[in-house]
């Protein structure tokens, strides 16, 4: 009865933390620290199963796992948990992929809690698309291949309206969060919008884990080499000249005879 009279007089706080792309080892030490002494741990579903067995033994846990058009838990009533949670004098870590405040709805989550009153708090973390490029060996920006990185989303209602001029081409790099399933339509999206159809494309599925793969073709090419190469969610798409480093320096000639783009 003391523990649970010190939570009631206690204020309760609210973490927004970054749970990486997957590796534990690339949690931040002060989002290892707060997943062991979290009272309560509302996550996501991308979080790994190695990341979620650092958590306190006592935590409470909640799973918000969302999945491509079907969210189990709405994101107010997300928000609402959060507020009740820590009205209650509960540390609450929101353990998220990635990083909270990129494709995260961190900032809604914040932004809720403050207007409730309640203290939170943001820990930021790898996003995806470090953590991915990074085991790929491939850098997002190059002296010789990009100076500038874009990030955008693959998902969001109303992609055809959405101008992505000058996002992708020459000296530009431009990273695709949750894309695959909209494969096709962002290749014709891009083309229409001025990007080359033999522009190197890669496709880097479950960044920083075991079962990591990173698939390179031409941008023309991707929609069908999704369905050849059965790609699964987690994954990214990195357009650019930047997808030609790494382990696939020489594939991509091969490609473009394949797609016709050259003899």
């Amino acid at each position: 009865m003391k523990n649970a009279s010190n939570r009631t007089a206690r204020a309760g706080k609210v973490y927004l933390v970054g749970a990486g792309p997957g590796d534990p080892d690339l949690l931040t030490l002060k989002a290892a620290k707060l997943l062991g002494q979290a009272d309560v741990l509302v996550h996501d579903g991308l979080v790994s199963q190695e990341i979620l067995a650092l958590a306190s033994p006592s935590a409470r846990r909640i799973s918000v796992a969302k999945k491509r058009s079907l969210h189990s838990v709405p994101q107010d009533q997300i928000n609402g948990i959060l507020v009740s949670e820590a009205a209650k004098g509960h540390l609450v870590v929101r353990l998220k992929g990635g990083d909270p405040f990129i494709f995260g709805r961190g900032g809604e989550e914040a932004d809720d809690c403050i207007a409730a009153g309640v203290s939170v708090e943001v820990v930021p973390g790898i996003s995806a698309a470090l953590g991915c490029a990074a085991q790929a060996r491939m850098p997002l920006t190059h002296r010789d291949a990009a100076s500038a990185v874009s990030f955008v989303a693959g998902q969001c209602k109303g992609l055809s309206d959405q101008n992505w001029s000058g996002l992708a081409g020459k000296g530009r790099t431009l990273v695709i969060y949750m894309g695959v399933a909209n494969a096709e339509a962002i290749v014709e999206k891009l083309i229409a919008d001025g990007a080359s159809p033999d522009l190197p494309v890669a496709v880097l599925e479950n960044g920083t884990r075991d079962n990591f793969r990173a698939i390179r073709t031409l941008l023309t090419d991707l929609g069908d080499m999704v369905r050849r190469e059965n790609v699964q969610s987690p994954a990214l798409l990195v357009v650019g000249d930047v997808a030609r480093y790494g382990d696939a320096e020489n594939k991509f000639l091969e490609f473009a005879q394949m797609a016709g783009v050259v003899g």
